[in-house]
């Protein structure tokens, strides 16, 4: 169960999809003119991912290794088409709003990244928390920058007017095309501010995938992730030390001021 749980805070938080691994940018910029869009493309990847997860990891023992990305697709497809069906039926108004983003989800690194890296080698348990765990993560990152792009871009937030037209006038750019990198951009740029850990915090050459976001998958994201915690680990050293520094002169001081006093 610990692993279990350890799996969810990796998805939310260890490991955010968007906001620390930054995979996925394609639908987190195109369809994030709302928050409710955002929460509804989030939703439809979640319930692909702990689907295809499920799958993925009952099957990774029969699955050949020659052929198992096809097979992957072949799964994660499937999945994506009932979850359209669904959104047609129940939610149309999503489904028209999301577009082709729905089917798009096949070939999101998300999806993959998670089966080849996760799912094919681990149990179906961990892995169905993994699923959870990232889609959760994806679905709170498009919610966060949907809301930020629609308070600006309207004044309102889930179609609810939250701000007056008579102390408010909304910029439109930011329920446009550009609207979605300056958000995201203004995000990254606070992660990198507080020293979160993201992959924008690691020098170019340094990275797996060399900072070409539109190759990564799995395995890299995996090689990316662990030289982003290295990097973390050794901030937080060098913070101890300073620390240290400054307690070692501190100590000195006192001891020079109390000696000049006698």
């Amino acid at each position: 169960m610990k692993r279990c749980i350890e799996r969810l805070f990796n998805g939310l938080i260890k490991e955010n999809p968007t906001f620390v691994l930054m995979l996925g940018m394609c639908p987190t910029l195109a369809v994030t003119t709302s928050a409710f869009n955002g929460f509804g493309m989030g939703l439809s990847t979640t319930a692909v991912l702990i689907m295809s997860n499920l799958m993925i990891s009952a099957l990774r023992k029969v699955i050949p290794n020659g052929v198992r990305m096809p097979a992957f697709i072949v799964i994660v497809a499937s999945f994506v088409t009932i979850v359209q069906l669904v959104l047609k039926a129940y939610v149309p108004s999503l489904d028209k709003s999301l577009g082709v983003f729905i089917p798009l989800i096949v070939v999101n690194c998300i999806i993959l990244g998670r089966a080849e890296a996760y799912a094919s080698k681990n149990p179906v348990l961990p892995s169905i928390f993994d699923g959870i765990g990232m889609g959760l993560g994806f679905t709170g990152a498009l919610t966060i920058i949907g809301a930020v792009r629609e308070i600006l871009g309207s004044g309102a937030v889930f179609g609810y007017q939250i701000l007056s037209e008579k102390v408010f006038t909304p910029i439109s750019i930011f329920i446009l095309a550009p609207g979605a990198f300056f958000v995201l951009a203004c995000l990254t740029a606070l992660q990198n501010k507080f020293k979160a850990p993201s992959a924008t915090n690691i020098e170019g050459e340094k990275l797996a995938c060399n900072s070409h976001c539109a190759t990564c998958v799995g395995k890299q994201s995996c090689i990316n992730h662990q030289l982003v915690e290295k990097q973390k680990i050794e901030i937080a050293e060098k913070e101890k030390q300073e620390k240290l520094k400054k307690a070692e002169e501190l100590k000195r001081k006192m001891a020079e001021n109390k000696g000049g006093n006698e």
